[in-house]
């Protein structure tokens, strides 16, 4: 991933997400949604997961 991670699994997973997908961003944009509404964050990357199994592009 070439960014240093902010020692919180979540961010991890947002970071390794949005890479893995070439969705824009940076760490510290993981790092902050993951600090401030942990709910939202993890509510958001659900939501993206079941769009992309819906469209048959999750993998």
């Amino acid at each position: 991933m070439d960014e240093f991670c902010l020692c919180s699994p979540s961010v991890a997973m947002r970071t390794l997400y949005r890479t893995r997908y070439n969705i824009p961003g940076s760490i510290l944009g993981d790092f902050i949604s993951a600090a401030c509404c942990p709910m939202c964050a993890l509510c958001q990357l659900k939501r993206d997961i079941k769009r992309r199994k819906e469209l048959g592009i999750f993998w």
